[in-house]
C-alpha cells in the first residue's frame, strides 16, 4: 500500500479538476488510480478514510452534504498545498534555458491577507524569482501560468499584477541578468 501523501496529494489532485466531487467518486477513483485496488478492500477503504479526514481536519478540503451524499471541494489553502506540490514535483519542471522573456510579478497584498501574501512569496522563491523592490519579482523561467491561476484561486484581480515582456531599456536588462546570476 502507497503512503498517506500520495493518497493525499491524489485526493487534492482529482479535486482540482472539478468544483465539487462526491466522496464516493474520490474514494472510488483514488482506489483505482493509485492502488490499484477497489474501496471493498477494507484497509484500502480505510486509508483514504483517513487521508480525507487529515484534509479536512488541516483545512485543505471541505465537506458539504446533500440528502443523498456528501461532497469534498478544495479550500484556499488546498489550492496553495496543491500549487507547493507542482512546484516540487521533478515532472513538473519547466525549461531553465530564457526564451528572451522576462516573467514580472508585482504584489499588493493587504496587511489583512498576510498569510497569503507570505504563502506567495514562498511560492514566488520556490519558483526561482527574485525580490528586486518590496514588492516587485522578476524571473526568467516560464512559471506566469501557474501565478495567472493562482491569482483567479485566490481571487487577486487588483493585488497581483502579472508582466510577461521582452522589451527593456539595456540598463535595467543587464540589472536583471546580473539579478539572475548571469551577467557579472
Amino acid at each position: 500500500m502507497l503512503k498517506k501523501p500520495s493518497i493525499q496529494r491524489t485526493i487534492l489532485k482529482t479535486l482540482s479538476n472539478k468544483r465539487v466531487i462526491p466522496v464516493e467518486s474520490i474514494k472510488k477513483d483514488v482506489a483505482e488510480s493509485i492502488l490499484g485496488e477497489s474501496t471493498e478492500n477494507i484497509k484500502t477503504n480505510y486509508a483514504i478514510s483517513r487521508s480525507i479526514k487529515n484534509l479536512l481536519s488541516d483545512g485543505l478540503i471541505e465537506a458539504f452534504n446533500s440528502d443523498h451524499s456528501q461532497y469534498l471541494r478544495l479550500t484556499n489553502e488546498g489550492k496553495q498545498k496543491l500549487n507547493n506540490i507542482a512546484l516540487e514535483c521533478e515532472s513538473t519542471l519547466v525549461s531553465t534555458s530564457w526564451d528572451g522573456y522576462w516573467r514580472i510579478i508585482i504584489l499588493n497584498i493587504p496587511e489583512e491577507r498576510k498569510s497569503e501574501r507570505e504563502a506567495l512569496r514562498y511560492l514566488l522563491k520556490k519558483a526561482g524569482f527574485i525580490c528586486i523592490k518590496n514588492s516587485v519579482w522578476i524571473s526568467m523561467l516560464p512559471y506566469e501560468n501557474l501565478f495567472i491561476n493562482i491569482k483567479k484561486d485566490l481571487n487577486l484581480s487588483s493585488e497581483m499584477m502579472i508582466i510577461v515582456t521582452d522589451k527593456l531599456d539595456k540598463e535595467t536588462e543587464k540589472e536583471f541578468l546580473t539579478l539572475c546570476g548571469l551577467n557579472k
